[in-house]
């Protein structure tokens, strides 16, 4: 009997040091609003180059606890390895700077994605999706009346 409870205790002790090293993988994607429409379109640009960091900070003071960087691929995506797990930390994944000198606003509201990053929650997946983020673009493209008039309901259609 206490070969067994040393046993299941070894092996409790293991999956709890394999969690706690087990590394996160944040995924999204930047894109610039070429509409300035609040959201993403069908003319949206998604920005290769575009730098995110994600930013950790302690829930009561504040304080930046972890950060790390990432740089967005050829479609506007990235992957930010998260070495370990930030427990209660409120962690956001925020833009930093946009690839395009001509789509350089953040857009307020779109600038920023929480994630959480602890495996003490109940997902069973290392892997997390943040929501998309974008820049808003200097001068909204001409097509953009066009594709934003698709996107008006009228009062029979809701």
């Amino acid at each position: 009997m206490a070969r067994l409870v040393a046993f299941v205790a070894l092996c409790l002790l293991f999956a709890s040091l394999a969690a706690a090293t087990t590394p996160f993988l944040v995924k999204g994607k930047c894109y610039c609003d070429t509409c300035r429409c609040g959201f993403e379109t069908e003319a949206t640009k998604y920005l290769a180059g575009s730098k995110v960091k994600i930013e950790c900070r302690h829930r009561v003071t504040n304080e930046i606890t972890y950060t790390i960087g990432g740089v967005t691929n050829s479609q506007g995506e990235y992957n930010i390895l998260v070495d370990r797990d930030c427990g209660d930390d409120v962690c956001d994944v925020v833009l930093v700077e946009s690839s395009d000198k001509r789509c350089g606003k953040p857009n307020g509201g779109r600038d920023r994605a929480r994630v959480i990053l602890t495996s003490n929650n109940g997902m069973t997946s290392y892997v997390r999706y943040a929501n998309n983020m974008g820049f808003l673009s200097d001068e909204p493209l001409s097509a953009c009346t066009q594709i934003l008039q698709q996107y008006q309901l009228t009062e029979d259609q809701y």
